[in-house]
């Protein structure tokens, strides 16, 4: 059976992996995440995604990589992961009561084989009061998700209202897609 490598040290990703049933390891290696100049918000998960997947695919010798990057855009404008309270304040009260975009990047390769891809996911918000921003701030610490929150924790379940696009792409990982592209392009 091909090895198969997650290169992603996300609690979320390893969690969908899990739940599809695929035997995997994690290994991750620091890469730049700074957006190119001139890349449309869109462009820059997956672009992401292959710089990822360059880093660990040099390690380890005929495994399947996967490697993800998902961010939140508002207005075409990325909104990334907070850096202390008042950021995600700021971040979450910009979401309540609007649309905003969830991307995820996704590259998966073997050897010289790769297949990478990017999948958008349009989630709505209520409108939050700052009682309820603070109390999810507080109580569940966002600070390692970008556009301040999780879909499947406390904020999803109170505060948005619906989504057009694939769950599992808010939480980090279109797993019904890799799946597909591990089976079409890879043979698992």
């Amino acid at each position: 059976m091909t090895k198969i490598i997650l290169a992603s040290q996300s609690p979320r990703r390893k969690q969908l992996l899990e739940m599809a049933e695929i035997e995997f390891e994690v290994l991750v290696a620091d890469v730049d995440e700074t957006n190119p100049p001139g890349m449309s918000g869109e462009q820059v998960p997956e672009h992401l995604a292959k710089k990822k997947a360059d880093a660990v695919s040099h390690l380890v010798n005929d495994a399947i990589v996967i490697a993800a990057d998902t961010i939140v855009l508002l207005d075409h404008h990325i909104l990334g992961k907070p850096r202390d309270e008042a950021n995600a304040k700021e971040i979450l009260r910009q979401l309540s009561g609007r649309m905003h975009k969830v991307v995820t990047g996704v590259c998966i390769r073997k050897g010289g084989k790769e297949k990478a891809f990017s999948v958008t996911t349009e989630v709505y918000f209520r409108k939050l009061t700052d009682e309820q921003i603070t109390h999810y701030i507080i109580h569940y610490k966002p600070y390692d998700k970008a556009g301040a929150y999780a879909i499947q924790e406390w904020i999803g379940v109170l505060g948005i209202e619906k989504i057009n696009g694939d769950y599992y792409n808010v939480m980090g990982l279109p797993i019904g897609d890799v799946m597909a592209v591990l089976k079409t392009d890879f043979g698992i």
